[in-house]
């Protein structure tokens, strides 16, 4: 089975490898700690904090494999690979939505690091689609559950 491709900016990867370190260095050690501690008390059929601890070290060890596989499937955008006369992931956005006349700057980013939260958006959100391959004073059609939303491209940068 081919893995998908992890598209990731440099700040991107960084991320990812602090929080598999953290899992595996810190977190893990202190899941077994919790789980020996629950142990302590007796009966583990009935023992909620060791029900709560064997869950979270489930899930602990399901995001390690999971960062792992995007690691090993990553594929690193550097900042001289991104081009300031078209959009592509590593972009810097701003656009103006031609309905409000609002400017906001978007983070074209893979899906991995999207965060609509710090305007980081993934190059197959259906912004992200629309702004990818468009140059400077475009303007896109970006298709949203309440319509269509048009952006005229104002700037893009590095």
């Amino acid at each position: 089975m081919n893995e998908k491709e992890v598209i990731l900016t440099q700040e991107g990867l960084k991320k990812l490898e602090e929080e598999l370190e953290h899992l595996k260095s810190v977190k893990r050690r202190e899941v077994a700690e919790r789980i020996k501690v629950a142990i302590g008390y007796g009966d583990i059929s009935e023992n909620s904090e060791y029900e709560d601890a064997k869950n979270e070290q489930a899930f602990i060890e399901g995001r390690i494999i999971t960062l792992e596989k995007m690691l090993r499937n990553a594929r690193i955008i550097n900042n001289d690979e991104v081009d300031t006369d078209t959009v592509s992931v590593g972009s810097i956005v701003t656009v103006e939505d031609l309905e409000f006349g609002e400017t906001v700057e978007y983070s074209i980013v893979g899906t991995a690091e999207s965060d609509p939260f710090q305007n980081k958006i993934s190059n197959e959100s259906p912004v992200g689609k629309a702004l990818i391959g468009k140059k400077k004073d475009s303007v896109v059609d970006v298709q949203v559950p309440a319509g269509v939303i048009q952006y005229k491209i104002i700037d893009i940068k590095k």
